[in-house]
Protein backbone atom coordinates (compact mmCIF):
# COMPACT_ATOMS: atom_id res chain seq x y z
CA UNK A 1 0.00 0.00 0.00
CA UNK A 2 1.52 3.36 -0.93
CA UNK A 3 2.28 5.93 2.04
CA UNK A 4 -0.27 8.39 0.82
CA UNK A 5 -3.02 5.69 0.32
CA UNK A 6 -2.19 4.63 3.83
CA UNK A 7 -2.31 7.93 5.56
CA UNK A 8 -5.91 8.03 3.11
CA UNK A 9 -7.18 5.17 4.97
CA UNK A 10 -5.94 5.95 8.37
CA UNK A 11 -7.45 9.67 8.14
CA UNK A 12 -10.78 7.95 7.51
CA UNK A 13 -11.08 11.00 4.59
CA UNK A 14 -11.70 11.02 0.92
CA UNK A 15 -8.48 12.60 -0.14
CA UNK A 16 -4.87 11.65 1.00
CA UNK A 17 -2.95 14.36 3.41
CA UNK A 18 0.36 14.82 1.57
CA UNK A 19 1.08 17.64 -0.08
CA UNK A 20 3.18 18.71 -3.36
CA UNK A 21 4.83 22.10 -2.61
CA UNK A 22 5.80 22.87 -6.09
CA UNK A 23 2.29 22.04 -7.38
CA UNK A 24 0.69 23.71 -4.38
CA UNK A 25 3.11 27.13 -5.38
CA UNK A 26 2.13 27.19 -8.87
CA UNK A 27 -1.85 26.67 -7.68
CA UNK A 28 -1.54 29.51 -5.73
CA UNK A 29 0.04 31.78 -8.31
CA UNK A 30 -2.73 31.00 -10.56
CA UNK A 31 -5.04 31.18 -7.90
CA UNK A 32 -3.82 34.71 -7.08
CA UNK A 33 -3.60 36.25 -11.03
CA UNK A 34 -7.29 35.17 -11.06
CA UNK A 35 -8.88 36.57 -7.84
CA UNK A 36 -6.71 39.50 -8.09
CA UNK A 37 -7.90 40.30 -11.57
CA UNK A 38 -4.55 42.55 -12.22
CA UNK A 39 -1.24 41.65 -13.05
CA UNK A 40 1.34 41.62 -10.73
CA UNK A 41 4.75 41.64 -10.24
CA UNK A 42 7.15 38.47 -8.85
CA UNK A 43 7.67 40.78 -5.95
CA UNK A 44 4.20 41.71 -5.43
CA UNK A 45 2.93 38.06 -6.02
CA UNK A 46 5.68 36.67 -3.26
CA UNK A 47 3.98 39.35 -0.81
CA UNK A 48 0.41 38.48 -1.43
CA UNK A 49 1.21 34.56 -1.15
CA UNK A 50 4.25 34.98 1.51
CA UNK A 51 6.63 33.89 0.14
CA UNK A 52 10.29 35.14 -0.76
CA UNK A 53 10.20 36.32 -4.88
CA UNK A 54 13.60 33.71 -5.32
CA UNK A 55 11.41 30.69 -4.73
CA UNK A 56 8.38 31.89 -6.88
CA UNK A 57 10.74 32.47 -9.40
CA UNK A 58 11.80 29.39 -11.23
CA UNK A 59 7.46 28.41 -10.83
CA UNK A 60 6.78 31.42 -12.64
CA UNK A 61 9.08 30.63 -15.45
CA UNK A 62 7.46 27.53 -15.95
CA UNK A 63 4.11 28.43 -16.23
CA UNK A 64 5.07 30.92 -18.64
CA UNK A 65 6.87 28.30 -20.51
CA UNK A 66 3.62 26.63 -20.82
CA UNK A 67 1.72 29.36 -21.79
CA UNK A 68 -0.57 29.86 -18.21
CA UNK A 69 1.32 33.52 -17.66
CA UNK A 70 2.89 36.22 -19.23
CA UNK A 71 4.99 38.82 -18.27
CA UNK A 72 4.52 42.41 -19.44
CA UNK A 73 8.05 43.85 -21.14
CA UNK A 74 7.53 47.04 -19.62
CA UNK A 75 6.55 46.18 -16.16
CA UNK A 76 7.55 43.04 -15.63
CA UNK A 77 4.03 42.19 -14.14
CA UNK A 78 2.49 38.69 -14.58
CA UNK A 79 -1.01 37.98 -15.88
CA UNK A 80 -2.91 35.17 -16.82
CA UNK A 81 -3.12 34.52 -20.80
CA UNK A 82 -6.30 32.48 -21.91
CA UNK A 83 -4.96 29.14 -21.58
CA UNK A 84 -6.80 28.30 -18.35
CA UNK A 85 -9.88 29.55 -20.24
CA UNK A 86 -9.45 27.21 -22.81
CA UNK A 87 -8.71 23.99 -20.88
CA UNK A 88 -11.87 24.76 -18.73
CA UNK A 89 -14.07 25.03 -21.50
CA UNK A 90 -12.37 22.23 -23.85
CA UNK A 91 -14.60 19.32 -22.10
CA UNK A 92 -16.90 21.17 -19.55
CA UNK A 93 -19.17 19.12 -18.09
CA UNK A 94 -22.02 22.02 -18.35
CA UNK A 95 -21.80 22.78 -22.24
CA UNK A 96 -25.68 20.69 -22.25
CA UNK A 97 -26.71 22.34 -19.76
CA UNK A 98 -25.29 26.08 -21.33
CA UNK A 99 -27.23 24.66 -25.01
CA UNK A 100 -30.24 23.94 -23.51
CA UNK A 101 -30.11 27.28 -21.41
CA UNK A 102 -29.14 29.73 -25.06
CA UNK A 103 -32.08 30.34 -26.11
CA UNK A 104 -34.78 30.52 -23.58
CA UNK A 105 -32.55 32.54 -21.54
CA UNK A 106 -32.21 34.92 -25.11
CA UNK A 107 -35.95 34.77 -24.88
CA UNK A 108 -36.26 35.22 -21.25
CA UNK A 109 -33.80 39.08 -21.67
CA UNK A 110 -36.30 39.70 -24.88
CA UNK A 111 -39.90 39.19 -22.94
CA UNK A 112 -38.20 41.12 -19.54
CA UNK A 113 -35.68 43.75 -21.32
CA UNK A 114 -33.02 42.80 -18.51
CA UNK A 115 -30.54 40.73 -18.32
CA UNK A 116 -30.12 37.22 -16.91
CA UNK A 117 -27.46 35.06 -15.91
CA UNK A 118 -26.94 31.42 -14.41
CA UNK A 119 -24.48 30.39 -11.49
CA UNK A 120 -23.71 26.92 -10.27
CA UNK A 121 -22.20 26.02 -6.42
CA UNK A 122 -18.98 25.65 -6.21
CA UNK A 123 -17.50 24.90 -2.29
CA UNK A 124 -18.97 27.95 -0.37
CA UNK A 125 -18.84 30.58 -3.57
CA UNK A 126 -21.66 30.95 -6.75
CA UNK A 127 -20.14 30.72 -9.91
CA UNK A 128 -21.28 32.53 -12.90
CA UNK A 129 -21.08 30.19 -16.00
CA UNK A 130 -23.65 31.69 -18.66
CA UNK A 131 -24.95 35.10 -19.32
CA UNK A 132 -27.53 36.78 -21.45
CA UNK A 133 -27.58 40.74 -21.85
CA UNK A 134 -31.03 42.43 -21.94
CA UNK A 135 -31.21 44.04 -25.66
CA UNK A 136 -31.67 47.65 -24.36
CA UNK A 137 -28.57 50.44 -24.86
CA UNK A 138 -28.31 50.71 -20.98
CA UNK A 139 -27.79 47.45 -18.93
CA UNK A 140 -27.04 45.39 -16.18
CA UNK A 141 -24.08 43.15 -16.65
CA UNK A 142 -21.90 40.50 -14.98
CA UNK A 143 -18.58 38.94 -15.46
CA UNK A 144 -19.15 35.28 -16.70
CA UNK A 145 -16.50 33.06 -14.69
CA UNK A 146 -16.79 35.43 -11.61
CA UNK A 147 -17.49 34.26 -7.98
CA UNK A 148 -19.18 35.48 -4.85
CA UNK A 149 -20.13 34.05 -1.22
CA UNK A 150 -23.31 31.92 -1.44
CA UNK A 151 -24.71 33.24 1.41
CA UNK A 152 -24.44 36.95 0.27
CA UNK A 153 -26.40 36.54 -3.01
CA UNK A 154 -29.89 35.47 -3.59
CA UNK A 155 -28.82 32.90 -6.54
CA UNK A 156 -26.44 32.24 -3.93
CA UNK A 157 -29.19 30.94 -1.52
CA UNK A 158 -30.97 29.28 -4.00
CA UNK A 159 -28.42 26.39 -4.48
CA UNK A 160 -28.19 26.61 -0.74
CA UNK A 161 -32.08 25.94 -0.04
CA UNK A 162 -32.56 23.53 -2.71
CA UNK A 163 -29.21 21.22 -1.71
CA UNK A 164 -30.14 18.11 0.47
CA UNK A 165 -28.48 18.79 4.04
CA UNK A 166 -25.40 17.05 3.70
CA UNK A 167 -24.29 18.87 0.84
CA UNK A 168 -25.72 22.54 2.53
CA UNK A 169 -23.90 21.65 5.56
CA UNK A 170 -20.29 21.17 3.68
CA UNK A 171 -20.64 24.57 1.81
CA UNK A 172 -21.78 26.30 4.84
CA UNK A 173 -18.90 24.64 6.56
CA UNK A 174 -16.48 26.19 4.27
CA UNK A 175 -17.54 29.81 4.35
CA UNK A 176 -15.35 31.52 7.20
CA UNK A 177 -18.02 34.14 7.51
CA UNK A 178 -20.66 31.75 8.69
CA UNK A 179 -18.95 29.80 10.92
CA UNK A 180 -18.09 33.66 12.56
CA UNK A 181 -21.85 34.66 12.35
CA UNK A 182 -23.59 34.65 15.72
CA UNK A 183 -25.87 31.92 16.37
CA UNK A 184 -29.00 34.28 16.20
CA UNK A 185 -27.77 34.75 12.41
CA UNK A 186 -27.37 31.26 11.59
CA UNK A 187 -30.52 30.48 12.89
CA UNK A 188 -32.01 33.27 11.00
CA UNK A 189 -29.87 32.15 7.71
CA UNK A 190 -32.25 28.85 8.78
CA UNK A 191 -35.14 30.35 8.47
CA UNK A 192 -34.65 32.01 5.21
CA UNK A 193 -33.37 29.07 3.41
CA UNK A 194 -36.70 27.11 4.71
CA UNK A 195 -38.73 30.03 3.34
CA UNK A 196 -37.06 29.92 0.23
CA UNK A 197 -37.79 26.20 -0.74
CA UNK A 198 -41.70 26.84 0.61
CA UNK A 199 -42.09 29.89 -1.95
CA UNK A 200 -39.54 28.21 -4.54
CA UNK A 201 -37.71 31.55 -5.46
CA UNK A 202 -35.86 34.00 -3.58
CA UNK A 203 -35.17 37.99 -3.95
CA UNK A 204 -33.26 40.82 -2.89
CA UNK A 205 -32.67 44.57 -3.58
CA UNK A 206 -29.93 46.59 -2.85
CA UNK A 207 -27.65 43.30 -1.60
CA UNK A 208 -24.69 43.67 -3.71
CA UNK A 209 -25.50 46.74 -5.37
CA UNK A 210 -26.88 49.60 -4.72
CA UNK A 211 -30.50 50.22 -6.23
CA UNK A 212 -30.16 46.27 -8.04
CA UNK A 213 -33.02 44.21 -7.46
CA UNK A 214 -32.48 40.68 -7.58
CA UNK A 215 -35.03 37.09 -8.27
CA UNK A 216 -33.67 34.09 -8.70
CA UNK A 217 -35.23 30.69 -9.47
CA UNK A 218 -34.10 27.14 -9.39
CA UNK A 219 -33.16 25.40 -12.58
CA UNK A 220 -33.32 21.35 -11.84
CA UNK A 221 -35.03 19.33 -9.00
CA UNK A 222 -34.32 19.84 -5.75
CA UNK A 223 -31.95 16.55 -4.37
CA UNK A 224 -30.77 16.54 -8.70
CA UNK A 225 -27.16 16.34 -8.75
CA UNK A 226 -27.01 19.05 -10.88
CA UNK A 227 -28.63 22.67 -9.38
CA UNK A 228 -28.13 26.02 -10.88
CA UNK A 229 -29.64 29.61 -10.36
CA UNK A 230 -31.89 31.09 -12.99
CA UNK A 231 -31.35 34.73 -12.24
CA UNK A 232 -32.79 38.06 -12.82
CA UNK A 233 -31.17 41.75 -11.83
CA UNK A 234 -32.95 44.77 -12.77
CA UNK A 235 -32.60 48.43 -12.08
CA UNK A 236 -35.83 49.07 -10.39
CA UNK A 237 -37.58 51.57 -7.88
CA UNK A 238 -40.89 49.14 -7.04
CA UNK A 239 -39.11 46.24 -5.78
CA UNK A 240 -42.22 44.46 -5.57
CA UNK A 241 -43.54 45.52 -8.54
CA UNK A 242 -39.97 43.99 -10.64
CA UNK A 243 -40.79 40.94 -8.76
CA UNK A 244 -44.16 40.38 -9.23
CA UNK A 245 -44.08 40.90 -13.05
CA UNK A 246 -40.92 39.20 -13.82
CA UNK A 247 -41.57 35.94 -11.93
CA UNK A 248 -43.86 34.04 -14.23
CA UNK A 249 -41.31 34.56 -16.67
CA UNK A 250 -38.14 33.42 -15.12
CA UNK A 251 -40.06 30.47 -13.66
CA UNK A 252 -41.03 29.32 -17.31
CA UNK A 253 -37.63 30.18 -18.82
CA UNK A 254 -36.14 27.60 -15.21
CA UNK A 255 -38.93 25.01 -16.22
CA UNK A 256 -37.73 24.91 -20.12
CA UNK A 257 -34.17 24.35 -19.41
CA UNK A 258 -34.45 21.89 -16.69
CA UNK A 259 -36.78 19.97 -19.01
CA UNK A 260 -34.55 20.76 -22.42
CA UNK A 261 -31.55 19.55 -20.03
CA UNK A 262 -32.87 16.46 -18.89
CA UNK A 263 -32.58 17.72 -15.24
CA UNK A 264 -34.56 15.30 -13.42
CA UNK A 265 -33.70 13.89 -10.15
CA UNK A 266 -30.32 12.14 -9.65
CA UNK A 267 -29.52 13.08 -13.28
CA UNK A 268 -26.61 15.14 -14.51
CA UNK A 269 -26.28 17.72 -17.64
Amino acid sequence: MSRGRAADDANGRGTPDYHVPALEKGLDILECLATGGVPLTQAQLARALDRSASELFRMLTTLERRGYVQRDPTSSAYGLTLRLYELGHAHSPYQGLLRAAERPMRELAEELRESCHLGVAHGDRLTLLHQEESPTRVRLSVEVGSSVPLVHTASGRVLLAFLDDEARRAALAEDAEHAAMPAGARAALADRLAAIRARGYETAHGETTPGVSDLSVLVGTPGGRVLVALTVAALRRDHDAFVAAALPALRRCAATITATAGLRRGDAA
